[in-house]
């Protein structure tokens, strides 16, 4: 019987804000990872650079925290246009000038807090997200609307991505607590409780390819097989990219405070986890939050599987 070809698996970049962090860069609450394009966008610079060294193929655009739920409204309105054209021109600078080809995904983040769905707000969102567009659109290669917790914000957020040239590409990101009686090998769900299944209904013929982001590594494996089913279209790419963080507090808020990592996340054991999602049908990965160019370089060996 002949065999399936394999899966061309692409590896995309670790958490910006955490990696700022890690090499010094200017970095608080609430401004989280904009702070370095205010004060320092050659710390922006030499963080893109060292997930391309460790052989990203796909670098995202530092703009997750250029939005007035971090920088507050009043300062978005003044220069979030300019942050984000100088967030978009850092990263098509690094990945111009690297020896391999690479692609820039412009982040379009959260407007209104990151695992907030019941703060969505569907009338403000296209103007506020439009000023991240417009700012970036000639620089990137695809959009990555990251760490979508509804389904009310994924189709706001595609209505517009479609007036662009670029594709979408749509990352999802998971309930992180399983509920008593669930099987943790079995159960997902996006973070407004809406289905797998759901999701895949209204994602398809739109999105380029679909990603869950942001979520425990754990929450991934059975959420990809789910989607791999639900979607019927090989053709469509799934992926995912994992946070470190600790268990997050109830009332946590994601302008407030800077989450520790867990220490059992190295990179041997994250390319694990990461090689149990290609299984599953995975074939584009990378990290979120508190991974590092380290995980990444590790997760570069699963190309070769």
């Amino acid at each position: 019987m002949a065999t399936a070809p394999a899966r061309s698996i692409t590896v995309i970049d670790g958490g910006m804000g955490k990696e700022l962090l890690r090499i010094g860069a200017p970095f608080r609450q609430p401004e989280w990872s904009a702070l370095a394009l205010l004060e320092g966008p050659e710390w922006v610079r030499r963080a893109h650079q060292n997930f391309v060294d460790a052989g990203a193929e796909v670098i995202i655009t530092n703009t997750y925290a250029v939005v007035p739920f971090h920088l507050g409204p009043e300062r978005f309105a003044a220069k979030g246009a300019e942050l984000a054209a100088l967030a978009a021109t850092i990263a098509r600078e690094v990945a111009a000038a690297a020896d391999q080809r690479v692609a820039v995904a412009g982040s379009l983040p959260p407007l209104f807090g990151s695992y907030e769905p019941w703060n969505f707000n569907a009338e403000a969102a296209p103007d506020l997200w439009k000023v991240l567009i417009d700012a970036q659109v000639d620089h990137v290669d695809v959009w990555l609307a990251e760490t979508v917790s509804s389904l009310a914000e994924y189709r706001t957020v595609a209505q517009l991505v479609a007036q662009t040239p670029q594709p979408l590409w749509a990352s999802f990101s998971l309930d992180d607590v399983v509920p008593d009686g669930e099987d943790p090998a079995t159960w997902a769900q996006l973070r407004s409780g809406e289905s797998i299944a759901e999701m895949a209904d209204t994602v398809r013929g739109q999105a380029e390819a679909v990603l869950f982001n942001c979520s425990q590594p754990e929450r991934f494996e059975a959420a990809i097989g789910q989607l791999v089913a639900a979607l019927h279209d090989p053709s469509v790419p799934v992926g995912a990219y994992a946070n470190a963080f600790e268990e997050k507090e109830q009332g946590y808020a994601s302008n407030e405070v800077v989450l520790g990592h867990r220490d059992d996340l190295t990179p041997d054991t994250y390319r694990h986890m990461v090689a149990r999602w290609i299984d599953a049908g995975a074939s584009i990965v990378g990290g979120c939050c508190g991974i590092r160019p380290d995980h990444i370089e590790a997760l570069t060996t699963l190309k070769e599987r």
